[in-house]
């Protein structure tokens, strides 16, 4: 014969559908989104996986100052190395053709050996004036297959848009904190097209993969310490990227695996906020039908039996969510989540794979971590005897006291009676809104923290430009020279002095100065670039007075790694061992870089420099006297305001996803357990009725002591989700180079506050309906 249970799980079901839909529709959100980013994260991962054995991706490059020879190549292909040039130009860009410089482009030929090119859309150029150009750069510029473009004030035609399976990620220089996929693009053009750009702007950088590829990252690492070395004795470097450092190769396959993470977190977190709702919503018809409970026990029901049917709805619902959920992860969700991907990097063409894994943690977890929740809370009621279902009571204490309360009126304390006899649901309550606000923090505090790190930057430039400049290298120590080579080293200098352009400017208000990159040493962790600058005393541009022993560090550095005036600062040569130790006299406001400022006197004397040596300027008007030849990188607004206009471009549509999700997923919990409440009270309030009561002064002792809770947990998340902001920023950003300091514009407290209480006014208006209809022989149908 059936379970005639059975028969009352429709029922059930009407009786709670309003309920059981809202939470059927969230989780369906929820696992969709899930789903569908870990299928098309995995996906992409995947193709990006691939893409370094599909696409020959370099084991990492190096940039010379001027052309390797044929002779200083096969020394260097002696160390089991295979070497390819991979020379680029980079010019300025017009992307509208409308006479302002719009960004840069770094420009190579067309690639047949390493770093293959993942033609996406059109085809490659093939004549001097056409140029494919990045997809990414491409799109945010509002470029298609056949528009023309300016490069060097030179018309392109775009003949198709590309993927460059070393710049996955739009990075201009491997030290950048962020990005830069607006202003910054890479191209390819016809060998012809090349050459006809010139050398001016010519970089000699190469590529390199090992002959025997490495076992492992530590030997990996190694091998390229090694090669690094060998490097140094035989040429003149100028950069070194090994490609397990370099950001434009790895930057994107890492961000995708950290969303897998950070979405499979969120998952869980969802799932056992429902499950506790769950649980609070069957205890709370465990409650009500206490007495059919008790007869069906004393008819011989086990409690294992009535456990199966009253987890039966929540498992049901949770399946059926995860099913339905899945299928949109597979089709449309997923396709969005690609888009978001897309909107960021510039990653190669994937193809939709089955995800095994995703399918566990969306479907299997989720069901688990229900059943074991809704097991743990439910299955302790029922260990009662059937007597006490019977007598309607279902407390364990059997001398159970009332709280005292303090001499307030009535209706407080009938108020706040209501809050202690559910206080599990407004835990459940509170819990959930702190969860909703760190997300609508983090989601609401972006903008206005871009936006003031971008107004940071621009009130705290050292100058309007920064020119970095190719110095002419010293001549060798005279004690290293023979004497039958002076002469010789003497006229080569006279005539180098003769023919070299003067790195002397006559621009009004130009200002000399020094700077060098160096590496700071921090514990378990690689170092980052540390910009190392010499200022003349008494700067126009930076407001220092050294009159402290020691150096200087920006703000941000200091706050990165807790450096405090007086401790020791050690900072490394990049491509080498030695270092250097400084010790910290204070910091300096600028925001753009982590960065060590010092006199100009010390940092020839660190550095074993001339007492006249400089290798830049600082200037608030454009300097047009220099050879551009000599010009190694030019400084600007641009530049420094990269991080804020990326992150805003890539994330500005995430932020607004995530406001919306957590202003769901506070009314979803409100409307729940409010409406938990009021049901678990019906009874209360129907007999409040009979004894004269108007639905006015029901809602005030109802809803009132709900409101009271809401405002009491908004409040308290608020200071909460900022404590916990602070602790989990810190440890997002340690994994960027750069630092962005946290602000929490004021303003957004009370527009969060505002938000909180505008849905639950909505929420109450939909109980004060529902109070209305509660009849009055509610509480006669229960009486003993």
């Amino acid at each position: 014969m059936k379970n005639p249970l059975l028969k009352r799980l429709p029922k059930e079901l009407k009786a709670d559908l309003g309920k059981y839909l809202v939470i059927f529709l969230f989780m369906i959100l929820t696992i969709g989104l899930v789903s569908g980013f870990l299928v098309a994260g995995s996906s992409m991962s995947a193709a990006y996986d691939e893409s370094f054995k599909k696409y020959n991706i370099e084991d990492g490059n190096f940039t010379l100052s001027s052309k390797a020879s044929q002779a200083q190549l096969g020394r260097l292909e002696k160390e089991g190395v295979r070497i390819e040039e991979s020379f680029f130009v980079e010019e300025d860009a017009d992307a509208d053709s409308d006479g302002k410089t719009d960004g840069t482009m770094r420009i190579y030929k067309n690639r047949t050996g390493m770093n293959l090119i993942c033609v996406m859309k059109g085809e490659l150029p093939e004549a001097e004036d056409e140029i494919a150009i990045d997809r990414m750069y491409a799109d945010n510029n509002n470029l298609s297959v056949g528009d023309s473009m300016k490069i060097a004030d030179k018309d392109m035609k775009i003949t198709g848009l590309v993927a460059l399976s070393d710049y996955s990620c739009l990075f201009s220089d491997n030290s950048d904190m962020m990005f830069d996929a607006v202003k910054f693009g890479v191209a390819i053009m016809t060998d012809p097209g090349f050459d006809s750009l010139g050398t001016t702007h010519l970089s000699y950088r190469y590529s390199w993969q090992y002959d025997k590829a490495p076992k492992n990252e530590t030997e990996e690492k190694n091998m390229s310490e090694n090669f690094m070395k060998v490097l140094a004795r035989n040429v003149s470097l100028t950069d070194y990227i090994p490609q397990y450092s370099n950001q434009a190769i790895h930057f994107a396959g890492d961000d995708i695996g950290g969303d897998q993470t950070m979405m499979e977190v969120l998952l869980y977190i969802l799932i056992v906020i429902m499950a506790f709702v769950f649980a609070v919503t069957t205890n709370n018809t465990i409650t009500k039908e206490a007495s059919v409970i008790g007869t069906l026990r004393a008819s011989g029901y086990t409690r294992g039996e009535l456990l199966k049917h009253y987890i039966a709805l929540p498992i049901l619902v949770t399946l059926a969510a995860a099913v339905i959920g899945n299928i949109l992860g597979y089709t449309y969700l997923k396709d969005i989540c690609a888009d978001v991907y897309y909107g960021s990097y510039s990653l190669p063409t994937y193809v939709t794979r089955w995800n095994g894994k995703a399918f566990v943690l969306t479907t299997v977890v989720p069901i688990v971590l229900m059943l074991v929740i809704n097991i743990v809370l439910i299955y302790r009621k029922l260990t009662l005897s059937p007597l006490k279902f019977l007598r309607r009571d279902l407390g364990r204490s059997k001398k159970k006291k009332a709280v005292r309360l303090p001499a307030f009126s009535f209706m407080n304390r009938f108020r706040i009676r209501i809050i202690l006899q559910n206080k599990s649901g407004y835990i459940t309550l509170f819990i959930g809104i702190l969860f909703a606000n760190i997300l609508l923090l983090f989601g609401m505090m972006m903008t206005p923290l871009l936006s003031n790190y971008q107004k940071k930057i621009v009130d705290n430039m050292i100058a309007k430009y920064q020119y970095m400049l190719n110095v002419p290298e010293d001549e060798e120590d005279e004690e290293e020279k023979s004497e039958s080579d002076e002469n010789k080293l003497t006229l080569v200098g006279i005539l180098q002095k003769i023919l070299t352009p003067s790195l002397e400017t006559k621009t009004e208000g130009a200002e000399k100065f020094c700077v060098y990159s160096l590496k700071n040493m921090p514990k378990n962790r690689d170092g980052e670039s540390i910009t190392v600058y010499g200022i003349q005393d008494d700067s126009q541009y930076v407001d220092l007075d050294f009159k402290d022993e020691g150096i200087y560090l920006s703000d941000g550095f200091a706050e990165k790694y807790n450096i405090h005036i007086g401790d020791e600062l050690i900072l490394k040569e990049p491509y080498a061992d030695d270092t250097y130790t400084f010790k910290v006299a204070g910091t300096y406001d600028y925001p753009a870089a982590l960065a060590v400022f010092m006199p100009i006197q010390e940092y020839r004397e660190t550095f074993d420099k001339s007492e006249d040596y400089f290798n830049g300027y600082f200037s608030d008007e454009e300097i047009k006297d220099i050879d551009e030849r000599y010009i190694a990188a030019t400084i600007t607004e641009d530049d420094l305001t990269k991080v804020s206009r990326q992150l805003t471009v890539s994330m500005g549509s995430m932020f607004y996803m995530i406001n919306v999700f957590s202003i769901a997923l506070f009314a979803i919990l409100i409307y729940l357990l409010t409406r938990l409440i009021i049901e678990k009270n019906t009874a209360s309030i129907s007999m409040v009725k009979i004894l004269g009561y108007e639905n006015k002064e029901i809602i005030s002792l109802y809803l009132t002591s709900t409101t009271w809770v809401v405002i009491f947990s908004i409040a308290l998340s608020l200071a909460a989700a900022t404590w916990i902001m602070m602790l989990i920023y810190k440890v997002i950003m340690m994994d960027f180079s750069g630092w962005l300091t946290l602000y929490l514009d004021p303003v957004i407290y009370p527009e969060m506050a505002a938000m909180g209480l505008a849905v639950y006014g909505v929420v109450a208006a939909l109980q004060y309906r529902k109070i209305k209809k509660i009849p009055m022989d509610q509480a006669l149908k229960n009486v003993e």
